[in-house]
Order: C-alpha cells, then structure tokens, then sequence
C-alpha cells in the first residue's frame, strides 16, 4: 500500500502508474476521502480539547446554574464526538480500502506494456538446444519414463493433478536439496511453511481471497486459504512487529506445497505440469533497509540464475513489464528456460524475483527502528529458487535423448543418486 500522502502529493504520477499498469483504482477518490479525514480529525480533536475544558470548568466552584449550563454542554460534546468518532471510522475503513486498490509505483525502467511480447530481454545463458531426432514434450517423456501419471490423478483428484512416481520422486527431492544448499550457504534459514494462512496475511501481501478472478482456494468458514507460494507465510512471520535494525536483513528460505485455482488456464502453454493446482515450491523472501532493496533484488536474481547454470539449462532474464508486474511489485526480473517441447521450442518462465519496496510492509505493519529512534517500514523481497513442476520441465526437454531416456544434469546425481532414468517396458 502506498502512503496516503504520497498519494496526495503525487497524483499525477500515481493515476499515470495505474494506467501503465492496466489497473482499476480510483487514486482522485483516495485523495478526497484522506482530506475528508483530515478534516474529521481536526475537528474531532478541537471537540476533545471543548470536553476537557468543560471538564476542568466542572471542577471549579460554580453557582448552580452555572454547573446546570456546563452539564448540559458536557451531555452535548460527548454525543458530538461519539458521532464525530463514527463518522471518522467509516472514512477511514473506506480509506484503505480504496488505497489497498492501488499498486506500488512501478520502477522507471520498468518496460511499459501488458503482454509478453512487451517484457525487454536483458540477458541470456546457453543456447536454445536442437535435437538430431523429434523432440519430445515433457507429458511424454514423463508417461514413458513411468515418472509421471496424469490419468491417474485426474480419476482422484481432477484435472491439473499428477502423480510423481519412481525416480520422479527422487528428481523432486534431489532439486529441493540442491536448490536449499546453495540458499543456506548465501545466509538464508531455511523453513518449511504452512501450506495455510489467514485471509488478513494474503490480504497483506497483496492476494486476492476471493471472487471469481481470485486464483486463491479459500477454506469455507475458516477465513483462511490454501497458500499459493511460501511468500505469503514468509511475508507474514513479522507481521505487526518492529524489527531491530542490526538484525536486518533477514534471508528466508520457505519450502512448501503451492496450491492455486489456475482458472481458465488452458491450451497449448498450460499443458502438462506447467499450470497445474498443486506443486512444490522453494521461495527466497528478504527484509530489509529500504536503501538496500535494490542490491538484494539484483542478489536475488543472481541467485536464481546461478541454480539454473548449474543445472546447465539455457535460460533468459526479461525486465517484466507494468502491466504483469503485479500490484505490490516495483519491479520483476522473470528467469525463462529453453522448453524444445513447448510449442516446437519456446521460452518458458520458471522463476520470478520482485522487489516490493514498502508496499507489503505498510500492509502488514512491519517496521524497523531507525538510527534516531523512529519506527519505519522495512522493504520486501521475494524470488522464486525452484519451482520443481517447472524444473521437472526444463530438464525432461532439455536432457532427453534419442533412445527415450533423460540425462541428470551433474549437478543434481549426487542428490538423485542416478545418472540416466531410461523408458519403461509398456505393461
């Protein structure tokens, strides 16, 4: 959430912002509601300060209709600001509501636009592979490895289900840990996350909970929701707390299942285990002073693409643009791998690092004491380590070979404890 007075202040640039976000919010509507309220709170203080001194008036020695007369106005203040009080509460509930409605101001670099073709390409590792043999996609490579069952977990659980079977579930647990080794020797605690969280902390985070174009499950009559990443868990550890400045900055490591509707999500781009409801997720999540958001942000995606070299993938980084960007980030660094079963071969995104700013602090109320002593909002960040379905992906396509068997990038044998998962024997 944006300060109100920021808001005020800098109009102009906060609906420009809205705009090249493709948003709706009503920044004109956020600015008279914060002068109605400043209005409300003087007056409602002048009302206070009459009360006092129609109480001090009380105490003095006074002729009986004086005392008559001051009872009289004391009955008339209280009822004044009881209703001032009122009034003042309902502004301010609509206050944050609408500024809640706003996003963070977008990076001046930032691309303008709202599609992919508007994200800019500012780096690339490796080269797109080509194959001397068709290539397959990972549905089929998964289906003849015996590693992954769609059909299965359709019949159980629905579609955008699967099952991880046989090795599958060794290369899961094998980029979980390699991905956690290289987080914990650059300083971050690891956590294993609650996969549940209350709809005020992704309220906060900037998720939405409910209606149709939430991409949330929520639990009926909990007032929680199944998490979509770790972020959120991450994001709400300090929530409501004041954080001692030389503790900062704090790295968190969170591993968790990932559980998202993934509504209308569908065709050629969402096949197979790139969209799917449930996954696992290793999240990175930073706090820290705001002077220093900026280098994090550029550690966080150094780290995301120091993983995928050593997996040996080829990847690029794209400065996302305003109109995917999110409402709390002020800007997206997106990691897209070579997939040359996507669409005959096409990049595909499998992480994502944003620099939050102060947007989800204000949000969550998460401070720290500055060198004189003042409480004030620290940044956020948080960035993707492993998404596994998405790993999984880019190592099927990227390692297949001609015989139907899937290489282990080198890195990840240690973990996995094989080299080479071959075809299985139809049954």
């Amino acid at each position: 959430m944006l300060d109100y007075r920021f808001i005020v202040d800098h109009l102009g640039e906060v609906k420009k912002n809205i705009a090249d976000r493709y948003m709706k919010a009503d920044a004109d509507l956020v600015a008279r509601l914060f002068e109605k309220r400043t209005a409300l709170t003087t007056a409602l203080q002048n009302l206070q300060q009459k009360r006092n001194a129609n109480a001090s008036a009380m105490k003095s020695k006074l002729e009986a209709g004086e005392r008559t007369g001051l009872i009289e106005e004391g009955k008339k203040l209280k009822e004044d600001i009881s209703a001032a009080e009122a009034e003042l509460s309902k502004i301010e509930v609509e206050l944050e509501t609408e500024a809640r409605r706003i996003p963070n101001m977008a990076h001046p670099d930032a691309p303008r636009g709202r599609e992919d073709k508007d994200n800019l390409e500012v780096k690339r590792v490796g080269q797109p592979l080509t194959f001397d043999f068709p290539a397959a996609d990972h549905v089929k490579l998964g289906q003849d490895l015996d590693i992954i069952d769609f059909d299965s977990a359709t019949k159980v659980s629905g579609t955008k289900f699967y099952y991880l079977k046989n090795e599958g579930v060794f290369l899961e647990l094998g980029l979980v840990r390699y991905a956690l080794d290289i987080l914990q020797k650059k300083g971050f605690t690891p956590f294993i996350t609650p996969d549940i969280a209350r709809e005020e902390i992704l309220t906060g985070i900037g998720f939405n909970p409910r209606g149709e174009e939430s991409n949330v499950y929520t639990l009926e009559g909990e007032e929680t929701c199944l998490v979509g990443t770790a972020e959120i868990t991450l994001g709400g550890y300090y929530s409501n707390t004041v954080l001692s400045r030389d503790k900062l900055p704090l790295r968190m490591a969170g591993l968790s299942h990932c559980f998202r509707r993934e509504a209308g999500a569908a065709g050629q781009f969402s096949k197979g285990l790139y969209r799917v409801h449930q996954f696992t997720k290793l999240e990175m999540f930073v706090y820290c002073l705001p002077e220093e958001s900026d280098v994090f942000h550029e550690e966080l995606r150094s780290i995301e693409e120091a993983i995928f070299s050593g997996l040996e993938i080829p990847f690029r980084v794209v400065d996302t643009c305003t109109g995917d960007l999110g409402a709390p980030a002020y800007r997206k660094w997106d990691l897209e791998a070579w997939m040359p079963g996507r669409n005959n071969g096409e990049w595909g995104e499998v992480t994502s690092t944003s620099n939050c700013t102060d947007y989800q602090a204000r949000r969550l109320n998460v401070k720290y004491k500055d060198d004189e002593g003042k409480n004030r909002f620290v940044h956020m960040l948080n960035g993707t380590a492993i998404a596994v379905s998405r790993g999984i992906i880019a190592i099927l396509e990227n390692f297949q070979q001609a015989d139907g068997s899937v290489k282990i990038p080198r890195a990840l044998v240690p973990y996995c404890g094989f080299e080479t998962i071959k075809p299985k024997a139809a049954c």
